[in-house]
C-alpha cells in the first residue's frame, strides 16, 4: 500500500463526527477473509465471536470511533437474487452491527437512476475520501486519496441516496 495514502483505521481514528462506507461489489477476493469463506461455503456457519481474531480489531475500532461520537455506517449495493459472497457477507454483518455500525444494503436495481462513484470508498467527516480499488478477481489493488470537494460532494450525495434506498440489516433477508 501506497505511504501517501492513509489506512481506513488511520483515518477512522481521527474522524470527528462522520464515516460512511459504500460497498459496491458483488464479490470479493481479501486473502485475509479466504479461510473463514472456505469454513463457511463447507459448513454455512460464520464465526460471529466479536472477541475473535477474526474481528476483534475491527470490533475495537468501531466501538472507538462511536463512543467518540462518530457516526459509522455502512450501505451495500447488491445484485439480486445476491451472490455466494454476499451470503457470506451478510451472515457476518451482525458483528459490525453489533460494534456500532449502522448497515443497510440496497438492490443493483434501486441503483439505476442514482449518479455512484465507479469504486467503492470511505468518506470521512464529509470531506475526506479513499477510494478502495480492487482488481478484476476482486483483490484489494492501490487505494486512493482525495480531499477534492467535487469527490466528497459526489460521494457523499451516492451514499445518502443509497441509503435512503435501502434496507436496514435487521430487515434485509438473502
Amino acid at each position: 500500500m501506497s505511504q501517501s495514502v492513509p489506512t481506513v483505521a488511520d483515518l477512522l481514528r481521527a474522524a470527528k463526527t462522520s464515516a460512511v462506507h459504500l460497498e459496491l461489489r458483488d464479490s470479493y477476493g481479501i486473502t485475509r477473509e479466504s479461510e473463514g469463506l472456505k469454513v463457511w461455503r463447507e459448513t454455512g456457519t460464520r464465526n460471529v465471536d466479536p472477541e475473535s481474531d477474526q474481528w476483534r480489531s475491527w470490533v475495537e475500532l468501531i466501538r472507538g470511533a462511536t463512543a467518540q461520537g462518530v457516526v459509522v455506517r455502512r450501505a451495500r449495493v447488491v445484485s439480486e437474487p445476491v451472490s455466494e459472497y454476499i451470503r457470506y457477507e451478510h451472515a457476518g454483518t451482525s458483528v459490525i452491527v453489533g460494534a456500532g455500525e449502522h448497515v443497510r444494503w440496497m438492490s443493483r436495481r434501486l441503483a439505476s437512476s442514482l449518479a455512484l462513484p465507479g469504486n467503492d470508498f470511505w468518506l470521512f467527516d464529509g470531506r475526506v475520501v479513499r477510494f478502495n480499488h480492487f482488481t478484476g478477481e476482486g483483490a484489494g489493488a492501490e487505494p486512493e486519496y482525495t480531499e477534492d470537494p467535487a469527490a466528497a460532494e459526489l460521494c457523499a450525495s451516492a451514499f445518502e441516496a443509497v441509503w435512503e434506498r435501502g434496507t436496514p440489516h435487521a430487515d434485509y433477508a438473502v
